[in-house]
């Protein structure tokens, strides 16, 4: 059997890549958004955190997350988002009594420097071009582009080119 190392920050920010199981492509419903902003909702309502970007794909999601200053506790946070997405959800049961939703685990990834969030910021946006599902960013609506924009993280029209520094990253 592996072993899982993890690295836990209190109040540290992270990089994260859930996907469904077998890559299905159950996040394209509609329906799924909703639930799975619901899960999102429930859980930040009782162990806060914030979420500083997401984008949300046919068969996975990529955020950060920032934790706050006292705790660590990333991995409860997702298995409950798991939980409660897969309620009520009528999908096969595993030898070990879980759905076959999510995949077992996920990736995180502490991140260490302005730079290395700068670059995740950037491949979490560009996901869905890079996927070949928009042409731009700004064309995706499950994503924090739209607010990043407002922000002014990013200048109009970003993303229709592969930023630099995110050729190399693989983090599906």
């Amino acid at each position: 059997m592996s072993e899982y190392r993890r690295i836990y920050q209190p109040g540290g920010s992270y990089f994260f890549t859930i996907v469904t199981h077998q890559r299905l492509q159950i996040l394209s419903q509609p329906d799924n958004i909703v639930r799975l902003k619901s899960a999102f909702d429930r859980v930040m309502k009782k162990y806060p955190f914030t979420m500083e970007a997401f984008v949300i794909l046919p068969d996975h999601i990529h955020c950060i997350w920032r934790l706050p200053s006292a705790d660590s506790d990333y991995s409860t946070r997702w298995r409950l988002i798991k939980s409660h997405f897969s309620t009520g959800l009528n999908y096969p049961v595993n030898e070990r009594g879980e759905k076959d939703i999510w995949q077992k685990r996920f990736w995180e990834h502490l991140l260490r420097d302005e730079d290395d969030w700068r670059r995740h910021m950037n491949y979490i946006h560009y996901n869905p071009v890079k996927h070949g599902y928009v042409q731009n960013p700004i064309n995706w609506p499950h994503s924090s582009f739209g607010q990043a924009l407002k922000d002014g993280l990013y200048a109009s029209g970003w993303g229709s080119e592969e930023p630099s520094g995110i050729s190399r990253m693989d983090l599906e």
